[in-house]
C-alpha cells in the first residue's frame, strides 16, 4: 500500500503526532514516554519561543489507513544567519520498521527544506542542544534517561538507507560515586580556593534559587556559543527554561562559583534520575502522576548531570574540580551511588578527560546524521 503523508493542521492531528511513539514503542521495554503536558507546551507556538525564531512543519504518515509515522522539520533561521549556515532539521522522527515509510517522511522534509533553499539538512535535533538529539547506536541494554532519545535499533539502519551519514557522536558517561573524594581533586580543590577570591554558593531551599536561575542562563550563551547546534537564547527563552527547569530541580544539586567581583563564572547542575516515575506515571502529572515521578526521584541511586559551565578567561584554574568535589559530596550524603554525564560532544576533549580521570565510562553512544539536498 501506498504510504500518504499529511501535515498536522488540527488539534486532533497533534494529539495522534503526540501519542503516536506510545503504539510505535508498545512492546518495547526500555521505554519512557514524554511528560505530556511538556509536549503539549513544547509544540505550542504560543508558549515555545523559539517557534518565533524558526520556520517548522509537522507531518504525519499514514499506512493501511493506520498512522505509521512522524516526524518535524525545522530551520532555524537566527542560527543559521549567526553561522552563516543553510541547513534544516529533522525532529522527532519516529516510525515502525518500514522503509517505504521512513523514505517517504524523510522526503517530504527534505522537499520542504529545498523549497526555502536548504542546502543541507542534521538530525535528529531540535530547536537547540537542550532538546533531545541524536539516535542511539550504542548502549541499548543501558536505562532510559530522561531528556534523551532512546530510539529502536532499526532507525539508525532506515535513516542510513535514506541516504543518511554521520554528522557527529556524543557519547554519554556513567560514573561511580566513589566512599571518598579522590585524593587529587582534593588537592586541587583547596589549592583554587586558596590562591583566589572565589565564593562558593549551594542550596537547601528551592525558592532560594529563583534569583539565580536567570544568570545561569545567561552565563550560558557566554560560554556555549562554540558548542554545536547552540543558539543564543533571549530573554524570554530564558525565562522559558527558568520556568521549566525551576520546578525539577534539587537545589542541592546545584554549585555556583561567584569571583571577587561577585560575577558568576561557573556553574554546575544536576537532578535526580526519575525516568522510571515517568513511566510508572504514564506521562501525566495528574490526577496521580506526581507521586509516583516524587517516589522516583527520592529513590533514584543516579544523579543526572544536566547543565555546567566555566567562563572561558576562568578554565584550567581548578574551578570544574570545585564544581566535580562538591558534587561528588552531595551525592554521597543523598546516597546516590552513579553519576550519568549526559550528552559529550565526542570531539570535547577537556570535559571527556575529566569524567575519565574519575573512572567515568561511556556507556552509550548518540549519533546525529546529515545530508546534503
Amino acid at each position: 500500500m501506498p504510504v500518504t503523508i499529511r501535515e498536522v493542521r488540527s488539534r486532533r492531528d497533534l494529539r495522534n503526532y503526540i501519542h503516536l511513539p506510545d503504539k510505535i514503542h508498545a512492546h518495547h521495554m526500555g521505554w519512557v514516554p514524554p511528560m505530556y503536558g511538556d509536549e503539549w507546551e513544547f509544540y505550542d507556538p504560543g508558549k515555545n519561543r523559539f517557534f518565533q525564531d524558526c520556520s517548522t512543519v509537522l507531518m504525519l504518515a499514514e499506512k493501511d489507513g493506520r498512522l505509521a509515522g512522524r516526524i518535524m522539520g525545522i530551520i532555524n533561521h537566527k542560527y543559521n544567519k549567526v553561522h552563516h549556515e543553510e541547513t534544516g532539521r529533522l525532529f522527532a522522527f519516529e516510525c515502525f520498521n518500514d522503509i517505504d515509510v521512513a523514505r517517504a517522511l524523510t522526503g517530504a522534509i527534505e522537499q520542504w527544506l529545498r523549497d526555502q533553499g536548504i542546502k543541507k539538512i542534521i538530525g535528529p535535533f531540535g530547536f537547540s542542544d537542550k532538546d533531545p538529539q541524536g539516535f542511539l547506536i550504542e548502549g541499548y541494554d543501558q536505562p532510559v534517561l530522561i531528556a534523551t532519545n532512546y530510539s529502536l535499533p532499526y532507525m539508525v539502519n532506515l535513516l542510513e538507507a535514506c541516504g543518511y551519514t554521520k554528522e557527529i557522536d556524543c557519547v554519554d558517561y556513567m560514573v561511580k560515586v566513589p566512599d571518598k573524594v579522590p585524593e587529587f581533586y582534593k588537592a586541587i580543590y583547596n589549592r583554587t580556593l586558596e590562591n583566589n577570591n572565589f565564593r562558593l554558593k549551594e542550596f537547601t531551599r528551592r525558592n532560594d534559587l529563583k534569583p539565580f536561575i536567570r544568570p545561569v542562563f545567561e552565563l550560558i550563551n557566554q560560554t556555549y556559543a562554540h558548542i554545536y547546534g547552540f543558539s543564543e537564547l533571549t530573554q524570554k527563552e530564558i525565562d522559558y527554561f527558568a520556568n521549566r527547569y525551576l520546578s525539577v530541580i534539587n537545589p542541592r544539586f546545584v554549585k555556583l562559583i561567584y569571583d571577587a567581583n561577585n560575577e558568576l563564572v561557573a556553574f554546575a547542575l544536576a537532578m535526580p534520575e526519575i525516568s522510571e516515575g515517568i513511566r510508572k506515571a504514564g506521562g501525566r502529572l495528574f490526577p496521580f502522576g506526581f507521586i509516583s515521578i516524587l517516589i522516583a526521584s527520592r529513590k533514584s541511586r543516579l544523579l543526572t548531570m544536566l547543565l555546567g559551565a566555566i567562563k572561558p578567561e576562568y578554565r584550567n584554574n581548578g574551578l570544574d574540580a570545585v564544581l566535580g568535589i562538591k558534587m561528588l559530596e552531595s551525592a554521597q550524603q543523598e546516597s546516590f551511588e552513579l553519576i550519568d554525564s549526559h550528552l559529550v560532544l565526542e570531539d570535547n576533549a577537556k570535559m571527556r578527560a575529566e569524567y575519565e580521570k574519575i573512572g567515568g565510562v561511556v556507556c552509550k553512544r548518540y549519533r546525529i546524521f546529515q545530508k546534503m539536498l
